[in-house]
């Protein structure tokens, strides 16, 4: 369990999540407004008829009752019932000034968020999202909070091996999979599959069928998933490297690195990807320049060398990207080409970069993939 989870019970959880919001609203509109706990209520602890939070927020032209409900980990599932009581408390409590009401807990899914949005109701949690909209109040904060963060429960979910299993589920979108399958396409442990399934569930993107060994998974929301590893992976950090290579037809680049690669019997998995790339697999662009080629954490150098690379800060063609397994599952070899790729979802997830018509390219990409899940 998290630190919450072993040292908090819920009338200290209580307290955290409440006292935390109200610095956050309080720093959200500024000094110009007070917020506070309405008439010395901060929570009740026992009482179901009342709320856990009863906040003002009072401007020079009004005041707004907020409502708010505390839970821990709140995935749909949980939504239901806590939009259910706080529009109870709206109304039947008697009070003269407009109101929302707000789920607060220590971490919030995507999905959850969606359908709180959808009910109008405003939202917090410790991770350091908040979101609130009346009339013409609207505050969203969706940065994480580095202060924070270690109270949010939820599993990240494209961390080391984690991110094979995603990859290998969306390679399977819309599909029944095994654990046990499921494991051997991600080329990971059980166990992470079945944490990674835990907690894809929960969200409810991924379906269940059947018990015991013999249960399957499907992953019913490939859409959600790649554009929750797409918002992750804008954030992560690796290691880049640019080098400089002549070639005699800039346009034929990858085809003439590949038959390289493929001289110096490279031992060990890569595969290309960025621009150039993607646009063999999903031609859009007229040109395009340079090659990305994706190795094992530690073996730029090696690559380097084996290619008669030179390193360069300025005019490099070739840069080499170190990276987890997970990007270097499901490669393969296009038909009319001698270059090994990555799959088209590395390729989608590494063009949102922003440089030149990336993505344009990564827009047209992704109608490939949505076209596969709907023929799934």
């Amino acid at each position: 369990m998290e630190q919450y989870d072993r040292q908090l019970g819920g009338f200290e959880f209580k307290k955290l999540v409440l006292d935390e919001l109200q610095r956050t609203i309080e720093e959200a509109f500024g000094p110009d407004v007070n917020v506070k706990p309405w008439a010395g209520m901060w929570f009740s602890s026992t009482d179901d008829s009342e709320p856990d939070g009863l906040l003002e927020i009072e401007t020079p032209y009004k005041k707004l009752m907020v409502y708010v409900e505390v839970k821990r980990d709140v995935y749909p599932r949980d939504v239901r019932d806590a939009v259910w009581s706080l529009k109870k408390y709206i109304r039947y409590h008697d009070h003269p000034h407009e109101a929302v009401g707000m789920l607060a807990a220590g971490s919030l899914s995507p999905g959850a968020r969606e359908e709180l949005k959808a009910e109008n109701i405003a939202f917090f949690d410790l991770g350091g999202c908040l979101h609130l909209m009346h009339e013409t109040w609207l505050i969203s904060i969706n940065k994480p909070s580095k202060r924070l963060k270690k109270y949010s429960h939820s599993v990240d979910l494209f961390t080391d091996a984690r991110g094979s299993v995603v990859h290998a589920l969306l390679m399977h979108a819309n599909a029944w999979i095994t654990g046990a399958e499921l494991a051997e396409q991600a080329e990971t442990s059980p166990y992470t599959c079945s944490v990674v399934l835990q907690e894809l569930t929960l969200r409810e993107w991924v379906e269940s069928s059947g018990g015991g060994p013999s249960k399957r998974r499907m992953l019913i929301r490939p859409e959600k998933l790649l554009d929750a590893w797409a918002e992750q992976w804008q954030e992560r950090k690796e290691k880049q490297t640019k080098w400089y290579t002549f070639v005699e037809n800039p346009k034929n680049m990858l085809s003439q690195l590949a038959h390289r690669i493929d001289r110096a019997r490279v031992d060990f998995p890569w595969a290309f990807t960025g621009a150039a790339a993607a646009n063999v697999v999903a031609p859009l662009l007229t040109s395009t320049d340079g090659a990305e080629i994706i190795v094992p954490k530690g073996y730029a150098e090696r690559m380097a060398h084996m290619l008669g690379l030179k390193p360069v800060s300025k005019g490099a063609n070739v840069t080499l990207i170190e990276r987890e397994p997970a990007s270097l599952l499901y490669r393969y070899r296009h038909p009319e080409h001698p270059a090994i790729f990555a799959s088209a979802y590395i390729l989608y997830l590494d063009l949102l970069d922003g440089r030149g018509r990336n993505k344009e390219l990564a827009e047209h990409l992704k109608q490939n993939l949505e076209s596969l899940w709907e023929r799934d």
